[in-house]
């Protein structure tokens, strides 16, 4: 599977844009400000229907415009599939395939396989665990329809039972029977995303410290831990036991979306105790991994998307990486850089085609 052309109207620092892929490395080179990065979060969009920098729909319209569209025509198991994302101010987004608007948006996800690694991605280590749920949600869903369908409505029972919690508060009432519908509903939900999730993270793991491993030449040992309230007990009794404390906070404090991971550097919090570079290398290696966990699975290699990735690694590094995953295994990989003769040198050692776009 690749992108075979890609055209941009009104997104973002685009007016009018077009480009014309090479199957496997593409490089978008350029100062700062450019646009670089907005190519390759129009990409995101169109596997994931949302940007990666910035969900807010209306804010990655062009200024000057009321409107944007992303066109991608991708090659995927011999056929072409066209997808095409616009968004009008006040209005719904639409996402297409095949000029067939989606019902559902989740049922988009997964059908085009992508990573991106990007400097914003220091928040999986910065910041709190919504991030770091989010992310394993992610990689989860491109190849689980099921988990993705359970996930939303275990967000959508969640917020009702917290409604009813506020209900509770304003009116000075109590109703035991509606909170013992949706404790019932939680409870399913969530027992089935904490056995995926711990399913999927016993699979993950070893992935991930293999690519680390690779990545930093063995020098230094890393390790993830889920961290689950449901490891303490039945989640419906604690869900019981909690009441008198979520009707004081209006809010559901127990669940799996209070799950978190754990990254540790030698035994030690990364955030704490790990290098840029060392944070950097764990990060990527978690974006690879992920590209091997949906690889194996979907059995298509998924695009690959490296948003400035000489921040912060030695050339020799980054030349590593690229080496690792610009074999015959890639579907199809995209690298922005403010240097281009440095990205060139390094992509020309890989032996791939590819093709430089100066921004």
């Amino acid at each position: 599977m690749f992108l075979k052309s890609l055209s941009l109207l009104n997104y973002k620092n685009f007016s009018s844009a077009e480009f014309d892929f090479d199957p496997k490395i593409n490089c978008l080179v350029g100062n700062n400000g450019k646009g670089k990065t907005n190519v390759l979060d129009s990409i995101y969009h169109l596997s994931f229907g949302k940007s990666y920098f910035n969900p807010i729909t209306s804010q990655n319209i062009n200024h000057d415009a009321d409107f944007f569209v992303i066109e991608g025509i991708f090659e995927k198991k011999d056929r072409e599939e066209q997808i095409v994302v616009s968004a009008k101010r006040g209005q719904k987004k639409v996402i297409k395939r095949n000029n067939k608007p989606y019902e559902r948006f989740s049922e988009h996800i997964g059908f085009i396989p992508t990573v991106i690694i990007s400097p914003a991605d220091r928040d999986l280590i910065i910041e709190g665990s919504e991030t770091r749920r989010k992310f394993i949600d992610g990689v989860i869903s491109q190849s689980d329809s099921k988990y993705l369908n359970n996930l939303i409505d275990y967000g959508r029972i969640l917020a009702q039972r917290n409604s009813l919690l506020k209900y509770f508060a304003a009116n000075n009432s109590f109703d035991r029977e509606t909170l013992s519908i949706y404790d019932m509903q939680l409870e399913d939900l969530g027992n089935f995303l904490y056995r995926k999730r711990k399913e999927f993270l016993d699979t993950f793991i070893p992935i991930f410290q293999k690519r680390y491993e690779i990545i930093s030449n063995g020098r230094e040992k890393v390790s993830i831990t889920y961290k689950s309230q449901l490891e303490e007990g039945d989640f419906r009794k604690q869900l019981e036991d909690g009441l008198q404390k979520d009707m004081a906070l209006q809010y559901t404090g127990v669940g799996t979306h209070k799950d978190d991971l754990i990254f540790e550097i030698e035994g030690h919090p990364i955030k704490k105790f790990g290098s840029q570079g060392q944070q950097k290398s764990f990060l990527i290696s978690l974006k690879l991994a992920q590209f091997d966990f949906i690889k194996d699975l979907s059995k298509v290699s998924p695009i690959l998307l490296m948003d400035d990735i000489f921040d912060k690694l030695d050339e020799n590094r980054v030349a590593h990486i690229v080496d690792l995953v610009a074999t015959d295994e890639l579907g199809q990989l995209f690298i922005s850089d403010t240097h281009g003769d440095r990205t060139e040198k390094v992509v020309k050692e890989t032996g791939q085609t590819y093709k430089m776009f100066n921004l």
